[in-house]
């Protein structure tokens, strides 16, 4: 992991970038969701301790949201399924209240 670049400015450009020239539903919750996971995955790596950089993802997990709620109801179960995953990992870390509280708003809540 040394000299790594770690940039959440440039990723979250990638999806703007990615939002501006082709903006398919799917192709953004690929993006969004692929973000959070690797975000989960750098901290698994790294144990990062940046306000700025968990804010970053608590906001794309929002961003990953809205995109999987654009989706046709048959699209939506595996990437609500990937975000579980970055939802139960972001408790080890103090941020699984956020994405709960999001989780619940756009109506993926478990019964």
């Amino acid at each position: 992991m040394r000299n790594q670049d770690i940039s959440v400015a440039k990723a979250k450009k990638a999806i703007s970038d990615y939002k501006k020239a082709i903006g398919r539903p799917d192709g953004l919750a690929e993006l969004a969701v692929f973000y959070c996971e690797s975000c989960m995955n750098l901290l698994g790596y790294c144990g990062m301790d940046d306000e700025g950089y968990f804010n970053a993802l608590v906001r794309m997990f929002e961003q990953a949201l809205k995109a999987i709620v654009a989706l046709k109801p048959d699209q939506q179960a595996s990437f609500v399924v990937r975000l579980e995953r970055v939802r139960s990992e972001g408790h080890n870390w103090g941020w699984g209240d956020d994405m709960d509280d999001l989780v619940a708003e756009y109506g993926f809540a478990e019964e």
